[in-house]
């Protein structure tokens, strides 16, 4: 069974399946959270529907399992389009760029997953069918070589991104709307569970959703991934109905504890406090130390920490908090105070 770090980093890199995709909000009336960015997108929806016009094109970002996928589905929901998935890794050549176009429909929304992965060469293909759409590409090689333009229809580009820092400007100023998705409070995570736990047909009492809830690392994406965990749970151990008591103990099993804190998390504090004294220290020198990519750590594991305040960034590197070691009763905290 996996435990702690295998299992929420595999939640958050789990591709949806019938059971996720039937909890999936279908509107922004039925989405919880996030709202500064659904008003954003509900002032567009309504002004592109006015106009007799399709969107214009949109980048969501943050970290992962927030619901940028979601409202993606949801924009082309309220627009009565369709939307196309892929991820940047996949569209490797100006060609795959030029399938994926010419196959749309107008008005319909191209959501690309991890758009910061794109290639150079792809993304300059990119510009002119985002501005004017259109593409040129070459065909044949050598002497026999020309460029072809190929007109595509007039569609949306919806962008996904946990890394804003790593797309260049002018992929980013051609997004009409950039909205960040922030994690989510704990209550509006007690509103997921309830829901999810509505639509699966799971009872569950008001202790054990808030249990659900406060270890879910204000995530809508592992909140739904602990509640099927938690209802096999209540189901072979007990009576089936989740309580707090049933939800304490079946997460104790996966090594999640009551911060939402795993055992990758708790590994990368203790190995700050008690290898480098609490920092600063690099982030790549962690992650050789815990034996984990830097990659990972800095996607899945840092934006939480530092979200609740355990580690900070500094120019010189990452440095433990008051509350990390207060979490590890290690008691170094003055001490990493005369670092400085």
């Amino acid at each position: 069974m996996e435990k702690g770090t295998d299992y929420l980093q595999n939640a958050l890199e789990h591709k949806d399946d019938e059971t996720d995709l039937s909890l999936r909000p279908l509107g922004f009336d039925s989405f919880t959270g996030q709202e500064k960015t659904v008003e954003r997108l509900r002032i567009m929806v309504g002004a592109a529907k006015r106009r007799g016009d399709c969107l214009d094109h949109i980048l969501l970002h943050g970290p992962p399992g927030l619901g940028k996928t979601t409202l993606a589905f949801i924009l082309a929901n309220e627009m009565g389009a369709q939307v196309r998935v892929t991820s940047g890794p996949v569209i490797e050549k100006a060609s795959d760029l030029a399938g994926l176009l010419t196959n749309l429909q107008e008005g319909d929304i191209l959501f690309i997953d991890e758009i910061h992965r794109i290639s150079r060469t792809v993304e300059e293909f990119l510009y002119s069918a985002m501005e004017d759409f259109r593409i040129d590409i070459m065909i044949d090689q050598g002497p026999n070589a020309r460029s072809v333009r190929l007109n595509v229809p007039k569609f949306t580009l919806v962008g996904a991104t946990t890394r804003t820092g790593l797309l260049t400007a002018p992929l980013r100023s051609r997004f009409t709307l950039q909205t960040r998705l922030d994690y989510y409070t704990r209550a509006e995570l007690v509103n997921i569970v309830k829901r999810s736990c509505g639509l699966l047909s799971v009872e569950i009492d008001d202790h054990g959703a808030d249990e659900i809830a406060r270890r879910a690392r204000g995530t809508p994406r592992i909140v739904n991934q602990l509640i099927r965990f938690v209802r096999d749970y209540a189901q072979e151990r007990s009576d089936g109905k989740i309580t707090r008591d049933i939800a304490i103990r079946a997460l104790e099993l996966l090594e999640i504890d009551e911060n939402g804190l795993d055992e990758m998390d708790k590994r990368v504090l203790t190995v700050m406090a008690k290898n480098y004294k609490g920092g600063p220290v690099g982030l790549g020198t962690v992650a050789v130390a815990v034996n984990e990519e830097a990659d990972t750590l800095e996607e899945v594991h840092e934006p939480y920490l530092i979200q609740e305040g355990y580690i900070r960034r500094t120019p010189q590197g990452r440095v433990l908090t008051e509350k990390a070691w207060q979490t590890l009763e290690l008691g170094g905290y003055a001490e990493q105070g005369s670092l400085f």
